[in-house]
């Protein structure tokens, strides 16, 4: 129903127009680029920091980092892979010397 009303199409359109403009005078303006670019930054640093006190903290506490898991995850899956082919070598082994014995 509001899709179709000709005053909210014009509403939104000119909403979508006055965004667009101060989108636009706020992307021309250096200061505001720059303070983004401060922001940005900082937080990237941040998360950095947060980040290397976090894996201190669970190394302390001898608990693994999902990176620790994964690593560990990864090698059991290569380990599952040898596994299943060693075990498909033997089978194979089993299943020829086995007619050789009847």
């Amino acid at each position: 129903m509001l899709k179709n009303n000709p005053v909210m199409k014009k509403l939104v359109e000119t909403g979508e127009e006055r965004v667009g403009k101060l989108a636009q005078q706020l992307l021309s303006n250096e200061k505001f680029v720059s303070a983004v670019q401060s922001l940005v930054s900082g937080s990237l640093a941040a998360k950095g920091t947060l980040d290397s006190a976090l894996r201190s903290a669970l190394s302390a506490m001898n608990l693994p980092s999902t990176a620790d898991v994964e690593q560990l995850r990864s090698k059991v899956d290569d380990l599952e892979r040898l596994l299943a082919s060693v075990e498909s070598k033997v089978d194979a082994l089993v299943s020829q010397k086995s007619p050789a014995k009847k």
